[in-house]
């Protein structure tokens, strides 16, 4: 055995291992923010057009790292929309392992973080909550709810679709994060889309 590779493995002998090995659709080298302008539209019975601008900053932050993943927080900031009441767009907050992007939908997601946070390994997440797969296929239907990912390329596409017209789609996008969010009710009642 050369020098070279017994300086190489016991190199790699020392190197700290770790248990999550980073999603490709959303993850971040440290807990700094990271804000992307958005643009789309919104359209409503509130709005007179079919449907008028609407613009945000959209500011993804990782909120506690995790040996087995992490948390993100997606905020929608500064939205500019003509619309006589703009729609208001709540934060998201996402569990991240190699493998999903899961909603975090707790009454005090806050709360919920340092709960999660604390944990020795990853909760066991119902279907429903996935909102984002590395691989493979995750496709189910609850009731009136149909759900559909697809991965085509370097993105990951969520959709969750109501047979009364309402829908969710979520694109996230290889090395970047989210690229599109898009959520609407009812037949074009009420909603928005946006991409980055």
């Amino acid at each position: 055995m050369t020098r070279y590779r017994i300086a190489t493995i016991m190199i790699a002998s020392l190197l700290p291992v770790s248990g999550f090995a980073a999603n490709p659709f959303l993850d971040a080298k440290d807990d700094q923010p990271v804000a992307a302008q958005f643009r789309g539209t919104e359209w409503g019975d509130e709005i007179e057009e079919e449907e008028i601008p609407l613009t945000t900053r959209v500011v993804t932050t990782r909120v506690a790292k995790i040996p087995w993943g992490a948390i993100f927080k997606i905020e929608f900031t500064d939205l500019k929309s003509r619309a006589k009441k703009p729609h208001q767009i709540r934060p998201d907050y996402f569990i991240v392992t190699d493998e999903r992007i899961v909603l975090l939908n707790e009454e005090d997601n806050d709360a919920a973080v340092k709960k999660i946070s604390a944990m020795d390994k990853a909760p066991t997440f119902e279907d429903r909550g996935v909102r984002g797969i590395t691989s493979g296929k995750l496709n189910y239907e609850e009731g009136p709810w149909t759900t559909t990912f697809a991965i085509k390329g370097n993105e990951c596409t969520y959709l969750a679709s109501h047979n009364s017209g309402h829908f969710t789609k979520i694109v996230w996008k290889r090395g970047v994060g989210l690229v599109e969010y898009a959520t609407g009710y009812g037949a074009h009642a009420d909603g928005f889309r946006l991409k980055r």
